[in-house]
């Protein structure tokens, strides 16, 4: 789980990147087992690239038994094991903090960790999308605002708060939680860390501090195809916001590093080295 330095092109890395995106979907359960997948010219479209770039990427699903072709338009997805429960129950609460930029891969691997454990998956968009978006249209901003001075020091307290608090309700009822937000202010902030590893403490639980690492190319990819609309700012001035953002970042204090560049190993085999490296012996079932 350490940082891969080495850089593909987006030129070299444009199949590996469309089929580390579609393996990530399958593996967090985006896309589930037997769903048909849509045509190579779709699929194309969706991301920008050439039928040939979709067909090698499909040739990398299918080799990794991801993916089988029913006839030669149709393709579905392979995952026989989705439906298996995991369940990893510890003596001790465990709180797993995952940030990472926008684009990063951080949900995703949040998702994969919590189909890993059946520990809750408490995502601050999720938790507050809605009423974020609402507020905002409410004092006359647009709801995909993440730039504006008013929503930095009114409403992305208010966002943290409530994640915090959503996390702080699981771990008083004895849960584990996989709590996932870009986390960037806070993983420079000793202070926050310290807190944060204070307040779970006094409530019996462990706290772990995980960063999804992507490089621009790939960030970039995987920021086009999502398509949010909150992304908008970001991709107009691509430039811009790569020279507002430090990719050598790393939270204060013991961490762990998830590489989710194109070159790096599946998110699944390094969710699995993340949770071996975390549970270690400490599990009760």
């Amino acid at each position: 789980m350490a940082t891969n330095d080495d850089r593909l092109s987006r030129s070299e890395a444009l199949h590996l990147q469309v089929a580390r995106s579609i393996r990530t979907e399958i593996e967090s359960g985006v896309r589930r087992d037997g769903e048909t997948l849509p045509a190579t010219r779709e699929l194309a479209e969706q991301w920008g690239v050439s039928v040939f770039t979709i067909t090698e990427a499909m040739k990398i699903l299918a080799k990794d038994g991801l993916v089988e072709s029913k006839s030669r338009s149709k393709r579905v997805v392979h995952a026989p094991d989705q439906n298996r429960r995991s369940e990893i129950r510890l003596r001790r609460p465990r709180v797993l903090f995952v940030g990472g930029y926008a684009g990063s891969g951080k949900t995703e691997l949040g998702r994969i960790l919590a189909r890993g454990t059946g520990w809750p998956m408490l995502d601050k968009d999720t938790l507050t999308r809605p009423i974020l978006e609402a507020a905002l249209e409410m004092i006359g901003l647009s709801p995909n605002d993440r730039e504006s001075e008013t929503y930095l020091t009114k409403m992305r307290p208010r966002e943290y708060e409530s994640l915090m608090a959503a996390t702080n309700e699981n771990v008083a009822c004895g849960n584990s939680a996989i709590v996932t937000a870009p986390f960037v202010k806070e993983f420079r902030d000793q202070a926050w860390v310290d807190r944060v590893t204070a307040t779970f403490g006094a409530l019996g639980a462990d706290v772990s501090f995980v960063w999804v690492y992507c490089d621009p190319d790939s960030m970039h990819g995987y920021i086009r195809h999502r398509g949010a609309a909150r992304d908008g700012a970001k991709l107009a001035d691509w430039d811009k916001y790569l020279s507002s953002i430090d990719l050598e970042f790393r939270p204060l204090g013991p961490h762990f590093v998830v590489d989710n560049c194109t070159s790096g190993s599946p998110l699944q085999s390094q969710a699995s080295d993340l949770l071996k490296s975390i549970t270690g012996s400490q599990s009760a079932s």
